[in-house]
This record gives structure tokens, C-alpha cells and sequence, in this order.
């Protein structure tokens, strides 16, 4: 490697998914050369191997479209990547490209999908909340030390998700029908709503769609009708869209007791980054959700109170955040701007 190449500082992030992946390269002054778009890296659908190929396939391909060398090694490369929650598993990630890559970075810094959130939008860490297909929520304290809570999918949990507000109506629709349970409210608009969304008759062709024919995205989809039902005064759309404010923010109240001084004393208060299409509902969810973040529903109490947060949406891709981690891992400095990479959308002083 020549000696210009040698002082080429260049730090690469990764954000991967189970449907698209983005590559993006900085500079050492902070500057953003390049992001691009890529396939699945998610090594539980598509194998260890494949993902380590896609990923150097990305790089090489965003060192390409700027004029890089393409045998210029990176300084450091952050992956963020779904499914890269054990660190076993992100060990062997690290050490596959290093015996098959050896050129491809210096330094490597594996995480999952949930901490790059949270390092994209804070220096100092914070609560990340997901809410689109299912849930979860992740805690990332200043002193490195994490929480959780959900994150079990649509079988064991999911609270709070499109998935559960498709559920839940579907269950007090069948409910009724049965004979069962009466309903909070009149069921006529969400009930039209599922026999459209699902293009069926009655309440047995949900068989199909639960069993035989089984889609979880599919299934989810129901909610953005009923979000639209809830929007137009629904009362039943709008109790169920409160009540999954009220689950999504019970996940706040379960971390509350792992959650650092430091953090909640943070100037805006707690910082919570939320991910997920469901958030685009979160004037439904308001109510529900100051509801759920002032009860801690576990046996297990925090010995500080939540006095103030802020809600934060990520205007980049985790890309950002997972460069962000790989050069503070290989302990490079350079300049970020944390105001362009998210946006607060909601404040509250408790």
C-alpha cells in the first residue's frame, strides 16, 4: 500500500436488514462520501458466509463509485446488523472477515439493529422503542451497561405492535361473534375494516389467514385501516390504538429501574428513539402511553422516578450510528453532528 493510501482515514457503517441493507463511508473530517443501498445481511436468513460477502461486496462498491482504491483497507467498520444480538455469534461475524476479507478494515465493531438506533441519535446513549411489524425495546446506559424488554415476537409478545393492534381487534371481533365478550364499543367500522383488509365474508375466513395461508406482514397490515378508523373518531380503533400507547410505553416503566441517573438527568431528559411505522400513530397512542410510562408493571421498582423524556425519530440510517461505534471502538475522532441524524417530535416534563 502506497503512502497516500496510508494516510487515507476511512470509517464505513453498515446498517443491515432482513430486507435491505445501507453501506455508508465517512472521511476523517466527518464528511459523508457516500450511502448506497444493498441486500439482505441478516446472517440467520442467509448464512454467515453470504453476509460476510454482501457486506465486502457493499464496501468495495461504495469505495468504487468515490474514486477509493479498492485495496484501501478502512480504518474501522461498524456493523449494526438484525439478528446480531449474541456476542458469540458476532464474534464469529468479526473473525470470518478477518481470515476472508483480511484488506477489508483494521478494526470491526459488531451490534444489533437496536444499539446502532440508539448511537445514531446519542453520544451518551439512550432507550430505543421499536414498533412496525413487532416490538422491542433496548436500553444503552453512558457506561455501556444495557437492558431490555420484549423483543419476544408475535407469539410470545410483540406488545404494542402493528401485529398485536391487528390482533387484539381480530380477537374482540371474534369475541363478539361468539357470543363471548362484549365489545368497549361499537364494532361496525373495525369489523368492515377486517372483512376488506383480509377480502372475506365472515369471521371463518380468518382460518385461512391465521393458518393455512399464515402471513405475519400480511396480518399486520390490518393495522394502518384501523389507524385510519381511529383517525376518523372510531372509538373502538381509538381504544386499542391507546391501549398499545399504553403497552409501548409500559416498556419504559420495565427498564425505569436499569435506567442511570446520568441518563435521565440528560438536558432534554431521557432520550427514547423510536423506530417503526407505528409511531406515525403516536397522537393515538399519547394518552396510553404517558399512562404506561408512569406505572412500573414489574416487581422490580427503580429508585428514581422518570421526571422528563423526549421522543426522538431517526432522520438517517443506522448506517451512521454503526460507523459512529466502529470509530469509537478503534478510537478514531472525528466530527459528528448529531442534530442532522434525528428530530424530536415529542416532549414531555412529567
Amino acid at each position: 500500500m502506497s503512502d497516500s493510501q496510508d494516510s487515507l482515514v476511512i470509517i464505513g457503517g453498515i446498517e443491515g436488514g432482513g430486507g435491505h441493507s445501507v453501506a455508508v463511508l465517512f472521511d476523517s473530517k466527518g464528511k459523508k462520501l457516500i450511502e448506497l443501498q444493498g441486500p439482505c445481511t441478516n446472517h440467520w436468513l442467509i448464512g454467515m458466509d453470504e453476509c460476510q460477502k454482501r457486506i465486502h461486496a457493499m464496501i468495495q462498491e461504495g469505495k468504487e463509485k468515490v474514486g477509493l482504491p479498492l485495496d484501501l483497507p478502512l480504518k474501522a467498520l461498524g456493523l449494526s446488523l438484525s439478528g446480531c444480538e449474541d456476542e458469540a455469534t458476532n464474534e464469529e461475524l468479526k473473525q470470518g472477515f478477518m481470515e476472508k476479507f483480511p484488506s477489508l478494515s483494521a478494526s470491526y465493531y459488531v451490534c444489533s439493529d437496536t444499539v446502532g438506533s440508539i448511537a445514531t441519535a446519542s453520544e451518551n446513549g439512550g432507550l430505543v422503542i421499536i414498533s412496525g411489524t413487532g416490538s422491542n425495546s433496548f436500553l444503552l446506559n453512558p457506561d455501556g451497561s444495557t437492558a431490555r424488554c420484549g423483543g419476544w415476537g408475535y407469539l410470545l409478545g410483540d406488545e404494542g405492535s402493528a401485529f398485536w393492534v391487528a390482533d387484539q381487534a381480530i380477537k374482540i371481533y371474534i369475541d363478539e361473534e361468539d357470543n363471548r365478550r362484549p365489545p368497549p364499543h361499537d364494532t361496525s367500522v373495525m369489523k368492515k375494516a377486517i372483512l376488506e383488509h383480509f377480502n372475506i365474508a365472515d369471521r371463518f375466513g380468518l382460518l385461512e389467514h391465521c393458518y393455512t395461508k399464515f402471513s405475519k406482514a400480511v396480518f399486520a397490515g390490518l393495522c394502518a385501516k384501523l389507524a385510519n378508523g381511529a383517525h376518523a373518531g372510531d372509538p373502538l380503533c381509538c381504544h386499542i390504538f391507546r391501549e398499545a400507547g399504553r403497552s409501548l410505553g409500559e416498556y419504559v416503566g420495565a427498564l425505569l429501574p436499569s435506567i442511570s441517573k446520568d441518563l435521565l438527568d440528560e438536558p432534554n431528559g431521557l432520550p427514547i428513539i423510536c423506530v417503526g411505522a407505528v409511531w406515525k400513530s403516536f397522537s393515538l397512542m399519547e394518552e396510553g402511553f404517558l399512562e404506561g410510562v408512569n406505572t412500573q408493571p414489574g416487581p422490580r421498582k427503580s429508585s428514581h422516578s422518570l421526571e422528563r423524556f423526549t421522543l426522538l425519530q431517526l432522520q438517517t440510517s443506522l448506517a451512521v450510528g454503526a460507523a459512529y461505534m466502529g470509530a469509537k471502538f478503534a478510537k478514531i475522532e472525528f466530527p459528528r453532528d448529531y442534530s442532522l441524524n434525528s428530530k424530536v417530535f415529542f416532549s414531555k416534563t412529567i
